[in-house]
């Protein structure tokens, strides 16, 4: 497996993808629940990474959900990083 996709562009086009989105659903739809947001940016960084890549293989795949998880935490880290300097 070449993880050499770290290093190229695609990857933050497809973490800003997957944060924004994320956003969007923790703060604008109500009706999904929280624990749900992860499954959610994990699936579509998979299909945007495919997208963005225009292959479809295990690499594109796994790369994709990685960014999507990876949003997720970069999420939690701006997050906390605000809180602590409010309080």
């Amino acid at each position: 497996m070449d993880l050499s996709f770290i290093t190229s562009y695609f990857v933050p086009v497809v973490m800003a993808g997957c944060l924004a989105t994320g956003y969007v659903v923790k703060k604008w739809i109500k009706d999904v629940d929280n624990k749900y947001i992860p499954t959610i940016v994990f699936v579509l960084g998979a299909v945007l990474n495919c997208i963005v890549m225009k292959d479809v293989t295990v690499e594109s795949i796994v790369g994709g959900t990685i960014c999507g998880l990876a949003s997720t935490g970069l999420h939690q880290a701006f997050t906390r990083l605000i809180e602590n300097k409010e309080n």
